[in-house]
């Protein structure tokens, strides 16, 4: 049984499953028979950041499963020998490996940051696991080859943290003060959104695994060519090398007031949804829309057809 959770927050029994990677953690909502609806947190924020979104997907008959990303809170590597890396490829194929040891066929997949990359990977390369997908700031998969190629001096300046990361001194800081770093992003990345320190804390504990840090540096540096990757996981990054449509019912939501993924980003991303495609923009809200904007996050989900 998990601790009492601050006011305010849902109160969680934690299980975990085994895939071959992974002991990963999850907390489990509604009933076993239901559509099942996976929910993704990003980087850095934890599950509790679905709290609000999850009772009326309960409320209307839906199997809510909330993981910890790999290097986030009880989720483990289960041998010390796996390169602790944090590449798309390992977290599309994580999510694929959780939908297996929970012999769930299909699901609605949804989240934000690094759980949206994670989403819209299974929905490009495994369409027929994913029933639907709930993306923020649109398509997620990253175009590693195009990574040196420079951005704009504005979205320059909002990826500080990761050529920070990409430094010693960068790693070396987060390894110090991972809920500094963590608390100024959702600061920058949300600035209308006024959360208290509670709510800060209820997520906070995610960061505390012994393999965030490693798992976080080399994600960053991944992306940008200066880490390499896990070699089991080089078919994948090569399949997604080629920028696959994504064919699954998709609904996407971007807060206007983003502040690391500014709303006109995502403007063009149609393209890349061969499947029904819907893009809301969401007034005022920042980074972290299931926590900002619970409610249409809950109805984006809600939305997509049950297949």
């Amino acid at each position: 049984m998990a601790p009492p959770a601050p006011p305010g927050h849902t109160r969680r029994m934690i299980h975990s499953v085994q895939t071959p990677v992974l002991d990963i953690a999850y907390t489990q909502h509604g009933p076993e028979d239901g559509p099942a609806v996976v929910l993704l947190h990003g980087f850095p924020y934890g599950p509790q950041g679905y709290d609000a979104v999850v009772p009326p997907l309960v409320d209307a008959g839906r199997r809510c499963i909330i993981p910890w990303l790999r290097g986030h809170g009880p989720t483990r590597y289960r041998d010390p020998a796996t390169l602790r890396s944090g590449q798309q490829a390992a977290l599309g194929k994580d999510l694929l490996d959780l939908l297996d040891a929970l012999a769930i066929p299909r699901a609605v997949v949804a989240g934000y940051d690094w759980g949206g990359r994670a989403a819209c990977i299974l929905a490009a390369l495994w369409p027929e696991r994913a029933a639907g997908l709930v993306t923020c700031t649109g398509y997620n998969i990253q175009d590693i080859a195009a990574a040196a190629r420079p951005a704009p001096p504005e979205q320059e300046h909002r990826w500080w943290y990761q050529y920070y990361f990409h430094t010693e001194r960068g790693r070396a800081g987060l390894e110090a003060d991972r809920q500094g770093i963590a608390r100024l992003l959702w600061r920058l990345w949300s600035p209308n959104w006024a959360f208290d320190e509670a709510t800060f804390q209820a997520s906070a504990g995610a960061f505390d695994n012994p393999d965030y840090v490693a798992t976080v540096i080399q994600s960053y540096r991944h992306r940008f060519g200066y880490a390499s990757g896990d070699p089991a996981l080089e078919p994948i990054e090569a399949a997604l090398a080629a920028k696959p449509a994504i064919p699954v019912p998709t609904i996407c939501l971007h807060g206007a007031g983003d502040g690391v993924g500014p709303v006109q980003s995502s403007a063009g991303h149609a393209r890349h949804f061969t499947g029904s495609y819907e893009r809301r923009v969401i007034p005022l809200v920042g980074h972290n829309i299931p926590q900002e904007a619970p409610a249409e996050f809950a109805k984006a989900i809600l939305d997509l057809p049950l297949l």
